[in-house]
């Protein structure tokens, strides 16, 4: 406006064109100037806040622009490493550990010089207890409501198997800021059709936040023939047994990152084989418990008992529930059945206590390196409670494979392989007997979720660093309130956004506030459990769930293997316990409670809209859906290690 009435001020001149016209030159020049310098002053204006903040000044030549500061890398120096470390199919009463008697030494230092978590929660089966593991979020919310196999997976939100990058994992949220990420063994979340060498690799693990992997996709493996991974082909295995393999590579990769910034901290998740079948080790570790199991699961799990009272992680009072109806009791077996079934849990425990000795030279090797006493180390016994898909009679064929004889002919067939059980030569898988004995204190079995054998696995925490006195806790807890715990002592938070992609919430609670005061108030007082067909919601100590048959065993142990199977939903029968006098599920209160069913029943059904249960996918639906041939695909056969 300034500028304009300058220049209508020349045409009010009274005077001729020539005067006009060198009025105009005139202010003209000087408005020109005035615009100039404020040009200049804006200029300098915005090059010195653009200075200040580091952006890049753009001039005409060099010498009249200014380079921007490049972006720091994340520099995590000072925070703990963190090792992850989860064991397959082991139940709660396993481990010596926890008052097993199979032979974990290392487990057994880690807990007496840590902490022993004994009301610890998994999903009750493999792929959903490791994404809920890895995201922090309850497994069907993000999508694996079952599994990432195409045969397990259905196109509904909770169970399409596929994990989205709107769910960040725990590797993600640590590498941004400034921690080295490894995987190694057991991975399972990849769907079957993404896993050859041409990708897509964005649910491989090296996907999902890991700098390296080395293991398998699958969700199992032999052990001496494994479909074996190194980031993003497919390698050989070296002959040896895979635990082997696993624990020389972790030890290289610290090795290998120490050496190049040994200020660096590293996160390593370990999910090893053990004790999923097959069941396979070298000779000499099954000559150590050759004859330990003559006596058979039902003295096996009175001793179990016992110790565990002894050593504090259930309470004195507490009563062994009686044998499942499904278990023969031990004394009235056939000498060849107890042969059998001894020798199956004999390659078993084998199996456990040699991956035991792996973790231990990990473990040796951290001290060596004088890394041990800031790395936070997280053992999870078990995905789930010990398995029933042995059948009754224990297996030596790949899962999903029913038996091609009757139970009198499976036992003359398996007497006849005895030597080969537990060995490279046989897919071995105990019977059902030893997986309920393996989850002493508790009944049923993986996949159960309505139940705590099926779902309660012991963790230990050893943190030297940290962690002033060892001891036992009985804070309640889930697989998912382990995300947000290593962030905390990480120094890291969940983030909103993740390579810029906007994130779910997290649902687990850190247990970092129980690390140094064994009476602290639990701060997980509800969670909800479904796999396949059984389910259970757990609020402020009172449970309610239910079961469902036709299930594992009936499915996939059964001879003559039925086409199709009755389905059930809709028919379940809830229990209800209290576990804050009741911790094992002994003594049901429905019929007592009436109301209290019914509000946990409700609590249940919200729970399972807010999460994406619905539909609830059972195992007959999964069974009359799946045509059996997928079982003779090559991949599959390939991946679960047949001839």
């Amino acid at each position: 406006m300034l500028v304009k009435r300058n220049f209508q001020g020349c045409f009010m001149i009274n005077s001729g064109v020539q005067e006009k016209m060198a009025c105009l030159r005139d202010r003209f020049s000087k408005a020109f100037f005035y615009f100039t310098i404020m040009c200049i002053l804006s200029v300098c204006a915005t090059s010195s806040a653009a200075a200040e903040s580091g952006d890049a000044v753009i001039g005409k030549t060099y010498a009249e622009s200014k380079e921007a500061i490049p972006p720091a890398l994340p520099d995590a120096k000072g925070a703990p490493n963190i090792v992850w470390i989860l064991l397959d199919d082991v139940g709660f009463g396993a481990s010596s550990a926890f008052g097993g008697l199979i032979q974990t030494p290392t487990l057994e230092d880690l807990a007496d010089n840590g902490l022993r978590y004994t009301n610890f929660h998994t999903a009750g089966i493999c792929s959903p207890t490791r994404a809920a593991l890895l995201t922090g979020r309850n497994h069907h919310k993000v999508g694996m409501g079952m599994f990432p196999d195409k045969f397990l997976a259905f196109e509904f939100p909770g169970y399409t198997g596929r994990l989205e990058p709107k769910d960040g994992t725990i590797a993600e949220y640590l590498r941004t800021v400034g921690y080295s990420t490894y995987a190694l063994g057991k991975w399972h979340l990849t769907p079957d059709d993404e896993m050859t060498d041409l990708g897509p690799f964005e649910r491989w693990p090296t996907g999902k936040g890991f700098d390296h992997f080395f293991g398998f996709l699958w969700g199992a493996a032999d052990q001496y023939k494994p479909d074996l991974v190194e980031d993003l082909r497919h390698v050989e295995a070296d002959g040896r047994h895979l635990n082997a393999q696993l624990f020389d590579k972790a030890i290289s990769y610290i090795d290998r990152q120490q050496a190049l910034d040994s200020g660096k901290p590293f996160f390593m998740y370990i999910a090893t084989g053990a004790g999923h079948s097959p069941h396979q080790s070298d000779q000499e570790w099954l000559d150590k418990y050759k004859g330990r199991f003559d006596a058979g699961w039902d003295i096996f799990r009175q001793e179990v008992f016992e110790r565990q009272k002894r050593l504090g992680v259930i309470p004195d009072d507490a009563i062994l529930p009686e044998r499942d109806p499904r278990v023969e009791e031990w004394d009235s077996l056939s000498s060849d059945q107890k042969a059998v079934y001894a020798r199956f849990m004999e390659g078993y425990a084998a199996f456990l206590d040699y991956t035991d000795y792996e973790i231990g030279r990990l473990v040796k090797y951290l001290e060596s390196k004088e890394l041990l006493d800031n790395t936070a180390i997280f053992v999870i016994v078990g995905d789930n409670g010990g398995s029933k898909e042995g059948g009754v009679n224990g297996s030596i064929a790949i899962e999903g494979v029913p038996p091609d004889r009757d139970e009198e002919a499976q036992i003359v067939q398996l007497k006849g392989l005895l030597d080969d059980i537990g060995t490279a030569a046989t897919y071995s898988n105990y019977p059902i007997g030893w997986g309920q004995a393996t989850n002493t204190p508790f009944q049923y079995w993986k996949g159960d979720a309505n139940s705590e054998g099926g779902t309660r696995n012991p963790m230990i925490v050893h943190w030297p660093k940290k962690i002033k006195e060892s001891g036992v806790r009985n804070q309640y807890s889930h697989v998912i309130d382990l995300l947000p715990t290593t962030l905390e002592i990480a120094g890291a938070e969940v983030s909103d956004s993740l390579r810029g992609i906007s994130q779910t919430e997290v649902q687990g609670v850190s247990l970092a506030y129980s690390f140094n005061d064994a009476n602290a108030e639990t701060r997980r007082n509800q969670q909800h459990f479904f796999i396949g067909g059984s389910g259970a919601i757990v609020k402020d100590g009172w449970k309610a769930g239910f079961g469902y048959r036709p299930d594992l065993v009936d499915i996939m142990r059964t001879y003559p293997a039925p086409t199709k199977h009755e389905n059930n939903a809709g028919k379940e029968v809830w229990s209800l316990y209290n576990l804050n006098e009741d911790f094992n599920e002994r003594i049901d209160l429905a019929a007592k409670y009436p109301e209290k069913l019914e509000e946990l029943k409700a609590l249940f059904d919200q729970e399972a809209k807010a999460n994406q249960v619905y539909p609830l996918i059972n195992w007959s639906d999964i069974n009359n859906r799946t045509r059996r041939d997928v079982l003779e695909m090559p991949n599959f056969q390939k991946a679960y290690g047949s001839d």
